[in-house]
């Protein structure tokens, strides 16, 4: 399968729709038979996604629980590859297709994205460490960079969280410039940063920006039909979830609710 190239990451803005899995085979809650349904649910979201006008999409684990370190089970690892590339098959080469093995399983992310048509990691912690329900979850970025080397994957890029959902620096406060330059410096080729508080999130894209103005910056969620044109106008673009699921957070995607999403961000371009 031909490599797929982000190579508009940073020239327009870039909407990436979630594909939120059901939990996977190798964990502790998964059900027997419910893969089948997940995969069919992923490749009909990813095809709105598509036929929505989406620049692409993340295919997300979401357990109930996660490993701290960057580790995933074999069987959960496979689970996500066979998903990723039946979307690259069934999708046009331009439509990007990012990995999340969660929480911070970088290692098995790249992999799959590397054999089965990614393009892009989202990554929880590119640097630093941030606290988390299960734990304590540490960067390694020298071990990882070293593997994706050693697979000849450097052109995954990856889009690093600084300041969001997931992420929160751990440790002495730190300002969101000098975390985006560490991200930067371990080979982030994108920040991502999320606050609910509207004028906070813009406070942090124009802190990246005002210390890195080439640095594409990603919102990492709240954006939404009403307010993703005053979000998304000084940003690169946005990791969108429930304003694509109408029937509420991780439900099938609504390929006319992302038009109408893509025709305001369009708009802004």
């Amino acid at each position: 399968m031909a490599d797929r190239i982000f190579t508009d990451l940073g020239k327009k803005k870039t909407i990436i729709g979630l594909v939120h899995l059901g939990i996977m085979p190798g964990t502790p809650f998964y059900e027997e038979g419910s893969y089948e349904e997940t995969f069919e649910q992923a490749l009909r979201d990813a095809k709105s996604l598509e036929e929505g006008g989406a620049t692409g999409c993340l295919v997300q684990t979401v357990d109930k629980i996660y490993p701290t370190k960057d580790e995933a089970d074999y069987a959960r690892t496979i689970g996500v590859a066979h998903i990723v590339r039946a979307i690259a098959k069934e999708t046009r080469p331009d439509f990007q297709i990012g990995v999340q093995i969660m929480t911070n399983s970088l290692q098995a992310s790249v992999a799959v994205a590397k054999v089965s048509g990614g393009s892009f990691l989202r990554c929880f912690a590119l640097v630093g460490q941030s606290l988390s329900p299960w734990g304590m979850i540490e960067a390694n970025p020298i071990e990882f960079l070293r593997y994706r080397q050693s697979i000849n994957a450097n052109h995954i890029k990856l889009i690093a969280e600084v300041d969001g959902i997931h992420f929160k620096w751990h440790g002495e406060d730190k300002p969101v410039a000098d975390i985006a330059r560490a991200a930067v410096n371990a080979g982030a080729d994108g920040v991502e940063v999320a606050n609910a508080d509207e004028e906070a999130n813009l406070k942090q894209v124009h802190d990246i920006k005002a210390a890195f103005p080439d640095l594409p910056v990603i919102l990492g969620g709240h954006t939404n039909h009403e307010n993703v044109a005053r979000r998304l106008a000084k940003a690169d673009g946005a990791f969108v979830g429930s304003a694509f699921e109408p029937g509420g957070w991780s439900s099938a995607i609504d390929k006319d609710r992302v038009r109408e999403y893509m025709e305001i961000v369009r708009s802004l371009e």
